[in-house]
């Protein structure tokens, strides 16, 4: 049986090795210490850049995880870099290529060029190769002077996946001559399949229905592994574009890489999709899963971050007797590029690769370019100056993207005939913030640089099903933001300064009122409240009052789906769609559809009118510029606010 190693030591066991430093490990005679070294979820972050924000980033880049290569290399007789996929999409300068500069026969992709540049073994399909179509797909693998490999992507399905005519080879042989303890070579053959979830057929629907079927990972694995056996593989490493999640096996998983890890003559398993990190502490309870050794059903596992921001290793020790390799002993780690500190910023532990930032010197300079210059325009102001308080155009924008994109996404679903609301909050509206951190575009041409300030977070899209009841408790849940006011009485503070922002919820595609002579039904970290209180008032979808027993659909983020804010009908439960995309990506694709948008706030919320009471808020200076603009709402100048906040005053 395998030993288990821990990650600060390495420790072979029946030769009797003693304990050795993890970075310089010896093996004995017929015994070879192999590194396989994992990228995954790259997303075309080679620079140390934040193109949305458009400044550098100590926390992305494979440049940076270029160092980390070099150093592991060094550390070891014997190494493989592999890719576990996304690659090809996820940043500006993957829309660059693909919308503006374009894949001709014979161009380069820029991460291809950087993978190259370091010398990639292997790598396999994520999900998101598949976002710019199969022609754009196969001229930029076309570049890659590595296989690339995918076992459950096919251009014609057969009676079994072993009869399928796949889209590129399912697996690949890699042989080998590694180097003992003792100095000598020895030959070895190593088999690398990959898998990618078979959802994509959903996700990128318009790309690859007609042209490509997707199989069950696991179906795919029992097919190909004997095969991969039966062809020589000595020790067989499944690069899983899928993530760690439950150990029980349900068809067509997305997340399937612990059943995966359970596949016989499956040796080491690379991870990825989820942009998390493993071994960690996040995989604690997982079922099947060891956390603190790095394994999946007793073999080596690894997962290494998103963007660059970790190398997953896994140290094998092997060992070679009369009935060839077998792994005697293996650790899992995952390193990172950077750390953070008790104030929240970040410190970089490694410098960047030169020849890694070279290889796509050009296309970075032209990506910045990109996104300093207009990819649409808006008809109006996009500003979040009144978001607290009025419908406002950048929390509208924003929404309206989100519901475009998750009915495209549920086309074909059970869940395509139920209404789609979709929920947003401001994430720039001052408060801790100060008086500048506000959104402000103006009217006229819209940068991709402008998408970071309209969504500051790198969220994904998600959607939930809830019911009518839900969608009112959710907004009584963001109706928290404001102070119980007394009717007929003037001037009284509207805002909760100690309710952030971001957990204010306005939902489009229904009408409501807040009632703010009520009390709160739920406090500002979501426990309840008063219990009887209802804020919400004259809740109306498609001009009648809602059913509490009607089916909704609700576009929203990752962090508000998995109970983030801890929002009713929001608690990871009711999860129906968990997108591929961030939210970010979702607004940059819907203003490249639309050429020219149209975010007026439509005023479908306000303030329930109470006669003889006023409140007073504060805001951003440069509010005034757009105080007569806002739709729903009196509002009028009251002079200055506290720490140079400006002071305005709503008549109810």
């Amino acid at each position: 049986m395998p030993i288990q190693i821990d990650r600060r030591s390495f420790l072979a066991g029946s030769a009797g090795l003693v304990a050795l430093h993890p970075f310089s490990v010896q093996a004995a005679t017929n015994q070879v210490h192999l590194r396989l070294m994992e990228t995954t979820d790259l997303h075309v972050h080679v620079f140390p850049y934040d193109y949305y924000a458009d400044k550098p980033r100590d926390t992305v880049g494979l440049a940076r995880t270029a160092s980390l290569i070099k150093d592991i290399r060094a550390e070891a007789s014997n190494s493989l870099l592999l890719d576990n996929g996304d690659f090809l999409q996820g940043n500006p300068m993957g829309d660059y290529i693909a919308y503006e500069r374009g894949m001709k026969e014979g161009d380069m992709h820029p991460v291809i060029a950087a993978m190259n540049t370091l010398g990639f073994e292997a790598s396999t399909l994520g999900n998101h190769e598949f976002n710019y179509g199969l022609d754009f797909l196969m001229k930029s693998l076309a570049g890659a002077n590595y296989p690339v490999v995918c076992a459950n992507i096919a251009t014609k399905i057969g009676a079994s996946p072993r009869d399928d005519k796949t889209l590129l080879p399912p697996y690949v042989m890699i042989e080998r001559e590694l180097t003992d303890g003792a100095g000598n070579s020895h030959p070895i053959k190593i088999g690398l399949i990959g898998f990618v979830p078979p959802q994509v057929m959903n996700w990128d629907r318009r790309h690859l229905e007609g042209n490509v079927q997707a199989r069950d990972i696991l179906q795919a694995a029992r097919a190909y592994v004997p095969e991969m056996k039966e062809k020589g593989a000595d020790i067989i490493i499944a690069l899983s574009h899928s993530g760690i999640g439950s150990a029980q096996e349900s068809d067509g998983m997305e997340n399937a890489s612990v059943p995966l890890a359970a596949v016989e003559g499956i040796d080491a398993i690379m991870t990825g999709h989820s942009h998390l990190v493993f071994p960690s502490s996040k995989y604690a309870d997982f079922a099947a899963v060891d956390a603190d050794k790095g394994t999946i059903h007793g073999k080596p596992a690894t997962m290494g971050g998103f963007w660059g921001s970790h190398l997953g290793l896994i140290d094998l020790m092997l060992e070679r007797d009369a009935g060839g390799w077998r792994v005697v002993g293996h650790a899992s780690e995952a390193r990172p590029i950077s750390k953070r500190n008790e104030d929240r910023s970040y410190t970089a532990l490694v410098g960047d690769d030169a020849a890694v930032l070279a290889a796509v010197a050009t296309e970075h300079d032209e990506t910045l370019a990109y996104i300093r210059r207009a990819v649409g325009k808006t008809d109006a102001p996009l500003h979040s100056y009144f978001a607290l308080v009025a419908d406002d155009p950048s929390v509208q924008i924003v929404s309206i993207a989100q519901q475009w994109y998750i009915s495209e996404m549920l086309k074909g679903t059970e869940y395509a005939s139920l209404p789609i609301l979709s929920a947003a909050a401001p994430f720039k509206a001052g408060g801790r913030g100060g008086p500048e951190y506000y959104t402000d575009v103006p009217k006229g041409d819209v940068a991709i640089k402008h998408v970071a300030d309209l969504y500051l977070y790198p969220n994904t899209a998600r959607a939930v099903l809830v019911t009518g009841a839900q969608v009112k408790d959710w907004l009584e849940r963001s109706a928290g933001m404001f102070n119980q006011v007394e009717v007929g009485k003037q001037d009284q503070l509207l805002l909760n300064p100690s309710f952030p922002s971001y957990n204010y919820d306005v939902i489009d595609g229904v009408t409501y009122q807040i009632d703010l002579s009520q009390p709160s039904k739920f406090g500002p970290k979501g426990e309840p409240g008063d219990a009887s209180a209802s804020r919400i008032v004259n809740l109306m979808f498609d001009g009648k009052p809602i059913d509490p027993e009607a089916q909704f659909i609700i576009a929203t983020n990752n962090y508000r789906a998995s109970g983030g804010g801890k929002f009713p009908g929001a608690m990871g439960d009711t999860i129906v769609f968990e997108g591929p995309d961030t939210n970010r990506d979702v607004i940059v694709r819907y203003i490249v559809e639309k050429g020219t948008i149209s975010p007026r706030a439509d005023a479908n919320w306000s303030f329930a009118p109470l006669p003889g009471t006023s409140v007073l808020f504060d805001t951003g200076p440069k509010a005034v510029d757009y105080v007569d603009s806002v739709e729903g709402v009196k509002i009028a100048p009251a002079g200055d606010g506290p720490d140079g906040f400006a002071r305005f005053k709503i008549e109810l």
